[in-house]
């Protein structure tokens, strides 16, 4: 069997769940563990060091004329010639969807099965994991890999239980300029986490939120994720948070709770990098209570302790 995956997160439960022997194509921006396979999907913006502001321009005029950003390259998948195809329709910002998918496809000597993956909350994602599984026909492999997982978000929720450990007003900003709240899943990190988030929208598309209402929400905690940067590519935007009118008054800044956070563990819906996540947010909300190992202290960092990487 033969599988081609279009979505990173898709790839990256390939690979935690050891099938990997069955993958014969990735996308460009597909994990590490895939650095060595060959791309089927690229996109027009791949390799390019565009700010927040150019990014999102590019993707807007994209969709308002109707193009896509994203490619096949058809030769190479006509000399895989898959059996199944991992897709979504989740973002046409963040990934290649189904329609393009399907218009790529349709061009092969051979048809594979399309298996679209189009989670909106967290359970979602878990029975992503399944119907990977089950369409290598491993089924089992994802039962005992989620199992794993779930207790680990398990021990998170009994540990905040047992501490009696009071919400956290949360926000998560998927974008920075223009701002973006955070959607689909993420609600329910944060909420595993031991947060909640009332700017942000349930299993729904994050949006575009103004200045003024993050002023008046006034979160304790600020986590800046923005999609498809690291906290290194974050910190290079930093400034144009810090330059608004009112930053300094937000109590997350007065009691150094902002943090920059790598975008996988949000924003790239693989069960485990979410499960990172969940584990990251405990600790940056209540670090009295968790700590993180060298693993998790690597995937995010105090804003207030910039300095180290100066």
């Amino acid at each position: 069997m033969k599988i081609v995956s279009f979505l990173p997160a898709a790839t990256k439960m390939i690979y935690d769940m050891g099938l990997q022997e069955y993958l014969y194509g990735v996308t460009f921006e597909c994990p590490k563990e895939a650095a060595d396979m060959p791309k089927v999907v690229r996109c027009i913006l791949e390799g390019k060091n565009y700010s927040s502001i150019e990014i999102d321009k590019i993707f807007s005029a994209s969709k308002a004329q109707g193009k896509s950003l994203y490619w096949v390259d058809d030769e190479l998948l006509e000399r895989i010639s898959p059996d199944i195809v991992f897709t979504q329709d989740i973002c046409e910002v963040c990934n290649i969807d189904t329609v393009c998918t399907e218009t790529a496809v349709m061009k092969l000597t051979k048809q594979p099965k399309l298996v679209p993956l189009s989670p909106n909350n967290l359970q979602d994602v878990f029975e992503c994991a399944i119907t990977i599984a089950r369409a290598i026909g491993k089924e089992e492999i994802a039962l005992n890999y989620l199992a794993s997982l779930q207790k680990q978000t398990d021990d998170i929720l009994d540990k905040l239980r047992a501490n009696k450990a009071p919400l956290k007003r949360v926000m998560l900003m998927e974008w920075i300029e223009p701002i973006y709240n955070c959607g689909h899943w993420i609600p329910f990190q944060i909420a595993a986490a031991g947060g909640v988030d009332m700017l942000s929208n349930l299993a729904g598309d994050s949006i575009v939120t103004q200045w003024d209402k993050v002023l008046k929400y006034n979160p304790q905690v600020l986590v800046i994720a923005p999609c498809g940067f690291d906290i290194t590519r974050s910190m290079e935007e930093m400034s144009l948070l810090t330059s608004k009118s009112g930053w300094n008054d937000l109590e997350a800044v007065k009691n150094n709770q902002v943090y920059l956070a790598d975008f996988d563990m949000f924003t790239q819906p693989s069960i485990g990098t979410l499960v990172d996540g969940i584990t990251s947010l405990s600790c940056m909300f209540h670090p009295e209570i968790f700590k993180a190992d060298e693993r998790i202290s690597a995937k995010f960092l105090n804003y207030s302790k910039i300095e180290v990487f100066k």
